[in-house]
Order: C-alpha cells, then structure tokens, then sequence
C-alpha cells in the first residue's frame, strides 16, 4: 500500500510530506495556497469538505464567504492534475455545499 503521506489521483501523486506534485513522470508546481487545499481535502479523503471550512482553514476565518477564491484555485488544481479538468474525477465539485476528493 502506498505510504500515508502520497495521494494518487489517476496518473497525478502528491507527496504531501514532501510537499511535491508529479503527472506521469512531469513535476507539478503546486502554490502553497493550492497545497494547503489539496492537503485539507485529503484529511477528509472521500467526504465533501464546505465551502466555508475550505475557506477558514486554507485562507483563515475572515473569507469564510470568499467561495470566489475556491472557485479560481479548484479549477487551477483540476488543470494542474486531473487527466481531464472538464470533468473531473477527483475534484468533485458539490454544488452548494462545497468539494469532496476522490483518490
């Protein structure tokens, strides 16, 4: 089994411990702010993760309704490593509440 600290999302792993991104064998810069969403979603691996605790933990209690800012850095994050950004399999967006990650 892979270690804790990797997540694989199709051919995209992230090192989470060493704070790394890479797709097929091409590394992937990932902004400090992206890797503080990815690592938040894959605390809750699997379960939708709101809006507002996104917000609050990645960008802190004042933009708790800042979901703009989300909107810009999933989709960053679905360009960067998913195989096809326009529909996603690990980034799933629930409308209205907030986003769940898929491994």
């Amino acid at each position: 089994a892979a270690p804790d600290h990797l997540l694989r999302l199709g051919d995209a792993v992230i090192d989470l411990a060493a704070r790394s991104a890479q797709r097929g064998s091409t590394a992937i810069h990932l902004t400090p702010i992206e890797f503080k969403l990815v690592t938040c979603l894959a605390a809750h691996l699997g379960m939708v993760v709101t809006q507002r605790q996104l917000l609050t933990e990645v960008w802190g209690p004042s933009h708790a309704a800042d979901t703009h800012y989300l909107r810009i850095y999933m989709k960053q994050l679905r360009d960067k490593l998913e195989s096809d950004p326009v529909q996603p399999r690990h980034f799933i967006t629930e409308t209205g509440v907030g986003y769940r990650l898929v491994p």
